[in-house]
């Protein structure tokens, strides 16, 4: 429930199906994957976010710093929730 993964992801270009099979992974599964583009909130394929809902898995798409807060608000609410941050 409360862990820390090295993603291997250094921009959003770097995000697919591939790189977001860790999530799919966790047990507990999650509900809501949050993830943080970096500086600014970047497009990701739609395939990619189709195949995530596919598995059940809702993806929001927000600059860094603002999916930390969305992942924080989550948490607070108990969620099952997983964050995927890009550093600014």
């Amino acid at each position: 429930p409360r862990s820390i993964l090295q993603w291997n992801v250094g921009s959003h270009r770097d995000i697919s199906h591939e790189s977001l099979s860790l999530f799919r992974l966790l047990e507990p599964q999650i509900e809501i994957l949050v993830l943080g583009t970096g500086e600014r909130v970047e497009r990701l394929h739609p395939a990619t976010l189709k195949q995530m809902r596919e598995c059940g898995i809702a993806v929001e798409v927000q600059d860094t710093a603002n999916a930390c807060a969305t992942f924080n608000f989550l948490m607070n609410e108990r969620r099952v929730v997983a964050a995927g941050l890009i550093p600014p």
